[in-house]
């Protein structure tokens, strides 16, 4: 949804879990995880990704990389429908497509090195010549995240939190890809590391010509990094603008009251917080029409019964909204 031909376009994005039960494990429910999700991102550009816990961002992220296979809709890649590949054809996608996982700890195997770690890529894509190459490609990319090469025998326990990630980030780019999913990258890090690492991105970004999707619900975070915003609630987009249009003038009523959560780094300023009524609806049996009209003070009647579709209402701002769309 931007003018630039994307690099990554997802059309009616779903996925849904199944729930099986009784004597032959039949289904007989399904989690809504991500319901008609759709967003361009263009060569070079950064979408955040946003919304509460449990709201589907990592499960988009990870059906646009066929880490989770989705249930319905498209993900085109550079003009190519990459939805159903399979084999050499999935495996060349994956050179092109990586992702950054949020937590560090778990993310990297206890038993292999970082030669190992980072060097696997390198190996299963055939992208070193022999032995000291691949040990020369790794030394490359752990000075480029800002390790040393004397941490290429090193084993994961050895590492800080945020080295850890550092970690995570050369073996993203071991294939240099084109595209990366960074699923909440630094939500698992110090403040003081967090911004060690966003600027880490953000240089990587310039150098390489990179491309992210990032995910995140620290709003702060996106708004730093992100050239346009995308707001999700129980597995829907509701919202899209630039980065700096969403955070000056936010249409979707959802949208208002996460910004109004966000802390503002001065005591002697204070922000109206909108306090949401109700619980998050259960993505088993989530509500008719707009997903969030049960806790939305604009509600009209329409809006439970019709979904909202995202309309664009001024230059590259979308809304899903009965009454401000």
């Amino acid at each position: 949804m931007t003018d630039a031909t994307p690099l990554l376009s997802v059309r009616v994005l779903r996925k849904e879990f199944p729930l099986r039960g009784g004597l032959f494990a039949q289904e007989v429910q399904a989690v809504h995880a991500v319901d008609g999700v759709s967003f361009d991102i263009a060569a070079g550009e950064t979408l955040g990704l946003v919304g509460e816990s449990g709201c589907g961002k990592s499960t988009t992220g990870r059906c646009i990389l066929r880490l989770i296979e989705p249930t319905s809709g498209e993900i085109w890649f550079q003009g190519r429908d990459v939805t159903h590949f399979e084999g050499e054809a999935l495996r060349g996608l994956r050179r092109d497509m990586q992702i950054i996982f949020q937590d560090p700890f778990a993310s990297l195997n206890p038993r292999h090195t970082v030669r190992g770690i980072v060097g696997e890529a390198l190996i299963i894509h055939k992208l070193a010549a022999n032995r000291r190459d691949l040990d020369d490609r790794v030394v490359a990319l752990l000075e480029t995240v800002g390790l040393q090469a004397g941490h290429l025998h090193r084993f994961p326990h050895e590492f800080s939190g945020g080295q850890r990630q550092r970690i995570g980030i050369a073996r993203a780019l071991a294939v240099q890809p084109k595209i990366i999913v960074c699923d909440e990258p630094v939500s698992a890090l110090d403040v003081s590391i967090q911004a060690q690492v966003i600027n880490l991105l953000e240089d990587l970004q310039e150098k390489l010509g990179l491309t992210y999707l990032f995910i995140a619900h620290d709003l702060s975070v996106v708004e730093h990094i992100s050239d346009r915003v995308a707001v999700m609630y129980l597995g829907r987009v509701v919202e899209i603008a630039p980065a700096a249009l969403l955070y000056e003038n936010p249409r979707h009523p959802y949208t208002e009251a996460l910004l109004s959560a966000v802390p503002i780094p001065d005591p002697t300023m204070k922000r109206q917080r909108i306090v949401l009524q109700g619980e998050v609806p259960n993505p088993i049996h989530p509500p008719s029409g707009c997903h969030f009209h049960p806790r939305c003070p604009l509600a009209e009647a329409r809006c439970s019964r019709e979904v909202p579709v995202l309309r664009q209402n001024e230059a590259g701002h979308f809304v899903a909204c009965h009454v401000r769309g």
